[in-house]
């Protein structure tokens, strides 16, 4: 077993000092949130798969969270770069336990990608075309919403693209954000665009189910796992060293909107149970007795 606080505090690497004064339960912490994080994404892929679809997410949803997550994973490799090369320094225990906050925000940052992946692959069919009668099926017209999802699509890849390649010039020419200003600013913005988009992330998802007055392909148990562990994620990433409030403000903004949809979608849930309105597409439940007891009633 490994004992993160038997190491010594401070080793030297190429000049710099890495610090590997890292608590054991800090890194208790981190180590649960990396499995408690891909534990509480399994319910949204899940459903969305075995439902063959993705009615009822906002692609301007998708789009910001997406941005802001590439941004903060990028945010996080650039404040812990001196981490990262100190790794060589030290022993494998030591170099997991520092970079455990950069696993974190990465293994977010790839389960809500695929998250927008399965919305794109299970975008339902009907609702890609216009059904036009006098037009060949090839030439039916997009629907604005898939249009929307196409072009959500090309900039969130172009995002990741320009963002990467930026990072990767400035850390390759001018150096790491701890001694170089330039680098430090793109950190910094980086960090703040992850913010101020996490800010607004959930207001279309949030304005688009209280229109649907249904959950849709939405999980509830995935909310209901990741709202309270945004406290604990919050903790774990404010108390690592290089870090600063960019790195985790993020998630507190968004652990607290997601709060509010999580509370809609249960309201939603209960009150289309007791209507009998399907929560998934929110259409009625057909009732295969309503038919024989109008005839009754004849």
């Amino acid at each position: 077993m490994i004992d993160f606080n038997s190491y010594p505090l401070v080793i030297q690497d190429a000049g710099k000092q890495c610090d590997t004064e890292y608590s054991s339960m800090t890194t208790l912490i981190s180590i649960f949130l990396c499995i408690g994080l891909v534990i509480s994404y399994m319910p949204q892929h899940y459903r969305i798969i075995v439902n063959k679809t993705s009615e009822g997410f906002s692609s301007w949803f998708l789009l910001l969270g997406v941005v802001s997550s590439t941004s903060s994973f990028l945010n996080i490799i650039l404040l812990q770069w001196d981490a990262i090369i100190c790794c060589k320094s030290l022993s494998t225990g030591t170099c997991l336990a520092s970079l455990l906050g950069v696993f974190q925000i990465t293994l977010q940052w790839a389960m809500f990608s695929l998250v927008f992946i399965l919305f794109l692959v299970y975008f339902p069919e009907n609702q890609k075309r216009i059904n036009n009668l006098d037009l060949p099926a090839k030439l039916h017209d997009l629907t604005n919403e898939w249009k929307t999802a196409l072009l959500v699509a090309i900039i969130c890849i172009g995002h990741l693209a320009i963002s990467f390649f930026i990072t990767v010039i400035l850390l390759a020419v001018v150096g790491s954000p701890s001694e170089h200003w330039e680098t430090n600013y793109w950190a910094g913005f980086l960090g703040i665009i992850s913010m101020v988009l996490a800010s607004f992330q959930y207001l279309p998802q949030i304005v688009k189910t209280w229109k649907r007055k249904a959950v849709g392909a939405l999980s509830i148990p995935m909310m209901l796992l990741q709202t309270p562990g945004s406290a604990l994620f919050v903790y774990s990433l404010a108390v690592r060293p290089g870090t600063n409030w960019t790195a985790w403000i993020t998630y507190l903004v968004t652990g607290i909107l997601q709060g509010t949809l999580l509370v809609m979608c249960i309201i939603w849930r209960i009150r289309n149970k007791r209507l009998g309105i399907d929560d998934l597409h929110g259409t009625p439940v057909a009732n295969e007795q309503t038919p024989l007891l109008r005839e009754g009633d004849n």
